[in-house]
Order: structure tokens, then C-alpha cells, then sequence
């Protein structure tokens, strides 16, 4: 049952179109990833479907009695107010319920001959009962806790909270709405990789409908059955997780691209054949020529395939190495007057060694980086820099960036021996181009700051990168741009991040900060989530090898075919270009004034000139078969 369809949905702001033409249909308890890079309009869709922003052409359609939630990036919590308060407004038509049962339960104690309130509290605890009222305060609790808000944080006010608190908690609040659709933007940002982990569980067995917008390709692959890919305006639509549609969407671009190439090698091939034809000047390759030209009009020409928009060009080096011993630390701890984050962590970091640092949220992560950087202290214990070692810090809150500051100036604020021109030649590098550059910081989207403060990290020339979840806000592009490029960092490197694709790839090693300590695993995610006693089944849709005996022996046969066919073209043109010259030399012959008068030898040149011109037509016939 299709419970969400859109038909030729458009939005233009001004002259700059976002979406064009877009189309599709989803069905009920479908789960749909939406990806794309950063503006390519996933959000704008979203908001389109929610009914929050017109568009311009086309139209969608949303089933009758179906309800729609949608996790904005930006929630609209009232900051007067409380975690627990905002929750409750979720259930409050229960809690009117609960009211009214109590205060009539009360009356029918008093009252017990009045039918007409009987019946009516039974029909109130009937219907109480149908919406869950008995179990919905666990599953509060349940989804709350889940979220990370323990029961000390429930009177909280909204305007403390932070910007991963406030997203957990709109989450928390959309889960338990229940809607038969699920609209998700970005919903793993400041997740840890327990919530993580609960999340896809949660949406695995969610009986409703669900449209996510994310770059998380570790929670897409656990959590859609289909993947909406949004690019230069259009949609396509591919079915599986995101290894599945990476994989097809490089053969369907692969297979356009060829397909196109060979039509465009067809279409010249006939071109020239047809040009051939003509200049013999034969009534019988004139035809063949008007026929060929005819079928060449009634080809439908495919498009070339659109390039595929600029990748981010990134690429981190130290301006001098480090000693061998780069971060040593002893019984660190950090605690507050009501809290104590953690204790007794101890590290020792060498020279070029990829350290991805994983715990809770709100553990000490961060805290434990500012504490190497020297921008707070230690409660207790030491911290020791080895010889030569350059720090460099790239903040997820992109705190460290002036925001009255255009993109050009904040750059040339901190390198100042660039030019203008450099400098907006480096920036294009980093997809900041033309007017862009002039943009205010202030008014950048979450994944152009995070492209800019990788750019003013990597001009840095530090040879030890300190990094607080760094792919928060990337695209997926941009991401694996990224990986690539602290892969090939000859320096060291230490990673706070829940990207468990990250994960997967660049660390030599993963701490997990703990209340009691750092605990140290050998290896990459997997390896780690096998350490803890907790395998992850990863879902990789990859195409099948094509590497039995009779695959292989049949690409040979192909090989050798098309060998033969090449050699066999090779030759028809060698024979082809003999006759021609033949027939120009008989010609030639024929003109000489001493034949002039010869009707014998005229007659017989003629009778070698026809039989000649027939075997060319022959020729060209086979020439044009083996093509």
C-alpha cells in the first residue's frame, strides 16, 4: 500500500534551483535513506513533505488517517521549560484521561446508582487502555533513558541543555509519538555508539513508514531497505542499503557512460561510412548511403551523463615531525562539585599512530582533548608533550570560528601570507567558490563550517591532530575525502568520533573512556565490538564474482572472437584501400589519348574497371557487417 507519493515536486529559490522534476512513491513500512551532498536539497525535501515549505510545481500525497513526524535539525522546545515538561505535553491527552478517571472513580464510589457515569468511566478506561495509557510512562522512561537522560536530568531546563541534548530529546519526543511516518534529518548527529545501536534496533522493528536524511553510512546500512540519492536536482531511487547503492550507483554511472561512448563511436563509425559511400559516386552506394542516413536520423541519442559535482581536496601535512614519544599522561581525572567525569586514565601515544577515543556521551571526551591542548586542567595526575609535537585542534562545535567574519577573511585572519588569489584558489579546494568566499561564517551551514575549519587545520601544518567528531556535518563525499586524507597523514592523530565507518578504517587502536579509566583495543570497530562480547552483524550487499571456470572460459571465447573480428576489419580495409587505388590506376589508364582510339583495350580496361567496382561494393558490404 503506497502510503507517501510526490509527482514532479520542484523548488527554486530565485534563479537557483534546488529540486527539479522529482518523483517517487513509497510504501507502507518502507525504510528510505535519503543522501546526497550538503545543499543538494534533502532537507528541503523533507520540509516540503512536512507541509513546512510550499513547492513550486508538482505535488504529493499522503494517505487519509496517516499521521507524519518530522526531526527538524532545529527543534522548537520552549526554553522556559523542563526535559520531563516537554515529554509530558507528548502524553498530555492521557494525563487529562488519568484525571478525569480518578475524579470520576471517586463520584461512582459516592454515586454508585448513577448508570450513565458508570458507563461512562468504563468507556473512559476502555478507551485509556486502547492508547496505551498504562504502559506509556515505562515506555517513557524507557526511551528517555535510552537517549542518555537519566532521572537526574528531568527537571532540567531546556535553555542548559546542549545541542546533542536538545537533539536526543527531540528524538526521544518524535519516538514516542508513534506517527505512521517517520521524517528524520540528520537524526544520528550526538548520538554515542550505545544510542546508536539502540536507535537502529528501534527502527528495524518500527512498524511505521520511515524517510531518513543522513551520512551515516554504518547506520544506513543497518536501518534502510531503499536509498533515495539526490543529485544536480533529480532523484533516483535504489533499492537495499547504502553498500548496495554505492556499489550500483558506480555501475549504472559506469554502464551510462559506456553506453553513451559507444553510441557516440556508432554514430561517427556511420558518419564516415556514409561519407565513403558518397565519394565512389555509384548509384548503388548513393542509395546505400541515403539509407544509412536515414536510419542514423531515427537513432534516439542518449544524454551524456552529468559530471558529477567537485570533491573536497584535502590533504594534511606537518611543517616538522615529532619526537617518537608525542602524548604521555598519568592518572588523570577530572571532576566537578557534583560530578566526577572520570579517573585514573592513563595514555601513551607515539609518533604517527591513529587513536579513535570512544565512550558515552557526556564521559569527558572533549574535556579529556582540552586537557592535552592545555585548555583545562586535570583534577589530579599529569600530562606530558614529547619533543617537536604541534598541536592542532579541529572543535565540533566550530567554536573557534568568527562568525562576523566573511570565509576570506577568516582565513587570511590566520594566514596572513597568502594572497587574495591563493587563497581563493585554496578555498575552491574546499568548494568555496566564486562569491562564496565572501559569505559571513555566521551564515555557513554546518557542513561548510566543518569544510572550513578542516581547511584552516590542514593549513596549520600541525603534526599531531587532536579532533572532536570531525565528520558531524559532512556529506558522505566529503567524508571519505577526509579518511583518505588521515589515512595518508604521515603524522599523529587522535579521533573522538562515533562514525563507525571511521572507525572501521583509520584507527591502529581505540580507547573507550570510562568513569574508571581508559580501556585500550587493539584494532579497529569490529574488532572492538567483538572485545566487548557484543558482535555487530555488518550488512554488505556487495555483486557477485563473476570467477567460475565457465565465466572465465566464455570471456576468452568473447576476447578471442573480437580479436578476430578486429583482424579480419584490418584486412577487409587493406583490401578495400588496394581496389581503390586499382580502380584510380584504370582510370587513369582509360584517360591515356593512345586508347583514345583503341576500342579493343578500352573495352577490355572497362570489363577490369566494372568487375573492380563490384568487388568494392562487396567489400564494403562485408566491412560494414563486420562493424
Amino acid at each position: 500500500m503506497i502510503v507517501l507519493s510526490a509527482n514532479n515536486l520542484t523548488k527554486v529559490y530565485g534563479t537557483d534551483v534546488i529540486l527539479k522534476g522529482v518523483s517517487f512513491h513509497v510504501e507502507k513500512g518502507e525504510r528510505v535513506g535519503i543522501v546526497g551532498t550538503n545543499g543538494a536539497g534533502k532537507t528541503t525535501l523533507l520540509r516540503m513533505l512536512s507541509g513546512e515549505l510550499p513547492c513550486d510545481e508538482g505535488d504529493f500525497y499522503v494517505s487519509q488517517n496517516i499521521s507524519l513526524g518530522y526531526l527538524k535539525q532545529k527543534d522548537n522546545f520552549d526554553r522556559n521549560g523542563t526535559v520531563m515538561g516537554e515529554v509530558e505535553k507528548i502524553f498530555s491527552s492521557l494525563s487529562a484521561m488519568e484525571k478525569e478517571i480518578e475524579e470520576l472513580s471517586q463520584y461512582v464510589a459516592e454515586n454508585v446508582s448513577d448508570e450513565r457515569a458508570l458507563d461512562r468511566l468504563d468507556q473512559l478506561q476502555m478507551e485509556y487502555q486502547r492508547k496505551g495509557g498504562y504502559s506509556y510512562r515505562s515506555q517513557m522512561i524507557g526511551i528517555l533513558n535510552s537517549m542518555s537522560f537519566k532521572e537526574d536530568s528531568y527537571q532540567k531546563p531546556i535553555e542548559s541543555l546542549s545541542g546533542g541534548e536538545r537533539t536526543r530529546l527531540a528524538l526521544a519526543c518524535l519516538l514516542m509519538e508513534k506517527p505512521d511516518i517517520l521524517l528524520l534529518d540528520e537524526p544520528t548527529n550526538h548520538l554515542d555508539i550505545a544510542t546508536l545501536k539502540w536507535l537502529e534496533g528501534y527502527l528495524k522493528s518500527y512498524t511505521g513508514t520511515v524517510l531518513i536524511v543522513s551520512h551515516d553510512r554504518y547506520f544506513l546500512d543497518q536501518t534502510v531497505n531503499r536509498i533515495f540519492h539526490i543529485e544536480n536536482h533529480r532523484l533516483t531511487s535504489y533499492r537495499g542499503g547504502y553498500s548496495s547503492y554505492a556499489s550500483e550507483r558506480r555501475k549504472v554511472r559506469e554502464d551510462q557512460l559506456r553506453a553513451y561512448n559507444n553510441q557516440q563511436k556508432e554514430i561517427k563509425r556511420q558518419e564516415d561510412m556514409i561519407r565513403r559511400f558518397k565519394e565512389r559516386g555509384t548509384e548503388h552506394l548513393a542509395k546505400r548511403a541515403a539509407s544509412r542516413e536515414k536510419r542514423l536520423d531515427q537513432i534516439e541519442l542518449l544524454e551524456k551523463p552529468e559530471a558529477e559535482k567537485g570533491r573536497m581536496k584535502i590533504h594534511f601535512k606537518e611543517n616538522f615531525k615529532s619526537g617518537n614519544d608525542v602524548i604521555y599522561a598519568e592518572n588523570l581525572s577530572k571532576s566537578f562539585p557534583k560530578k566526577e567525569l572520570f579517573k585514573d586514565v592513563n595514555l601513551d601515544i607515539k609518533r604517527g599512530e591513529k587513536i579513535c577515543l570512544v565512550g558515552a556521551n557526556g564521559i569527558g571526551k572533549t574535556t579529556l582533548l582540552k586537557m592535552i591542548l592545555d585548555m583545562t586542567s586535570p583534577s589530579s595526575g599529569k600530562i606530558k608533550l614529547g619533543h617537536n609535537v604541534d598541536l592542532g585542534y579541529y572543535d565540533q562545535g566550530q567554536r573557534l570560528l568568527n562568525g562576523s567574519n566573511t570565509v576570506l577573511e577568516e582565513l587570511k585572519e590566520s594566514y596572513r601570507l597568502y594572497t587574495d588569489t591563493e587563497m581563493r584558489s585554496i578555498l575552491g579546494r574546499f568548494l568555496f567558490r566564486n562569491e562564496e568566499v565572501f559569505t559571513l561564517v555566521g551564515d555557513l551551514s554546518g557542513g561548510e563550517k566543518a569544510r572550513l575549519s578542516l581547511l584552516k587545520l590542514m593549513l596549520s601544518g600541525a603534526n599531531t591532530l587532536l579532533m572532536d567528531e570531525p565528520t558531524n556535518h559532512l556529506d558522505i563525499e566529503s567524508k571519505e575525502v577526509f579518511e583518505d586524507a588521515l589515512l595518508e597523514f604521515p603524522g599523529t592523530a587522535i579521533i573522538v568520533s562515533h562514525d563507525r565507518y571511521l572507525l572501521n578504517r583509520i584507527p591502529s587502536r581505540i580507547l573507550e573512556l570510562t568513569e574508571d579509566g581508559i580501556k585500550e583495543y587493539l584494532g579497529k570497530y569490529d574488532y572492538y565490538m567483538e572485545k566487548k562480547g557484543q558482535p555487530e552483524e555488518v550488512r554488505e550487499e556487495r555483486q557477485e564474482k563473476t570467477s567460475s571456470k565457465d565465466e572465465r572460459a566464455r570471456n576468452k571465447e568473447k576476447e578471442a572472437q573480437e580479436r578476430r573480428r578486429a583482424r579480419e576489419i584490418a584486412k577487409v580495409e587493406e583490401e578495400i584501400q588496394s581496389l581503390e587505388e586499382g580502380i584510380a590506376l584504370l582510370e587513369e589508364e582509360m584517360a591515356k589519348p593512345q586508347y583514345m582510339a583503341d576500342h579493343q583495350k578500352l573495352t577490355a580496361l572497362s570489363v577490369k574497371l566494372k568487375e573492380a567496382k563490384d568487388e568494392l561494393d562487396a567489400k564494403y558490404d562485408l566491412w560494414a557487417q563486420l562493424q
